[in-house]
Parts: C-alpha cells; sequence; structure tokens
C-alpha cells in the first residue's frame, strides 16, 4: 500500500482541485448543478482516483491512474467552455489549463511507470523513487 499523500501527482492534482473550487465559486446561480458541479467533480476525481488506485495492486493502480487522466481531461474541456461562456477569465484559464496540462505529463509518466517495470522492479518500488513532478521523461 502506497500513502498516496506521498505521492506528488497526488499534491499536484490536490491543488489544481482546490484552485479549480476556488476558480469556479463565482459561476452563475444556474451553473450549480451545471458546468461547476461538473468542472468541480473531474476535478476532484482526479486525487480521488490516485488515492483510491495507492492502496491496490499495480495493475489496479494502472487502472485508476487512466481514469484520473481522463477526469483531467475532462477538466480541460470544462475549462475551456467556462472561459468561453465568460465564467472565467483568460489568465484564469491558462493558469489552470497549464497546471492541468502539467498534471496530465505526471499521470502519463506514471502510467508508463506501472505499464513497463523492469523484471527486478516489479514488486513495488519504495516511494521515494516514484516518478515526480521533476522526474525525467523516459
Amino acid at each position: 500500500m502506497r500513502p498516496f499523500q506521498e505521492l506528488e501527482v497526488w499534491r499536484v492534482s490536490h491543488q489544481l482541485t482546490l484552485a479549480v473550487y476556488r476558480a469556479s465559486k463565482g459561476f452563475p446561480a444556474d451553473e450549480r448543478f451545471g458546468l461547476q458541479s461538473q468542472g468541480r467533480r473531474a476535478a476532484s476525481s482526479v486525487p480521488a482516483n490516485i488515492a483510491e488506485g495507492s492502496a491496490l495492486t499495480d495493475e489496479q493502480f494502472r487502472h485508476h491512474l487512466r481514469i484520473a487522466l481522463g477526469s483531467a481531461t475532462e477538466l480541460e474541456y470544462h475549462l475551456i467552455l467556462a472561459r468561453e461562456l465568460g465564467y472565467i477569465g483568460a489568465e484564469a484559464q491558462t493558469d489552470l489549463t497549464d497546471r492541468v496540462a502539467s498534471t496530465k505529463r505526471m499521470l502519463q509518466r506514471f502510467i508508463q511507470h506501472f505499464s513497463n517495470p523492469a523484471p527486478s522492479a516489479r514488486r513495488r518500488t519504495p516511494n521515494s523513487q516514484q516518478p515526480t513532478a521533476k522526474s525525467p521523461t523516459p
């Protein structure tokens, strides 16, 4: 079992979720159950799936990381829509979209880590050896 709070990809995605909640706070009231809810749910799905998968086997973890990647992509679209509807400004959308892109790159590296382990690394590696935002791309 991996302590998910120690995973850099979880920390980054959690901070992204907090930022999405703050940015969507000013959405119109009629979006409360629409775009505001959908964007927040997509954002929170990323760290939630990382947390859930961290307690499972490597194969199941990889599956949850893929779900997190899909949720991040869904969030990316919600941010485009929110900008085009005038609910968030261009600067906020750019900042959040950049953070989503960074999170997606981290998730892709992490998925690859669990997809192609070396024969001697098939068992779980210590948390300090997990890919982080600063890990080189393979």
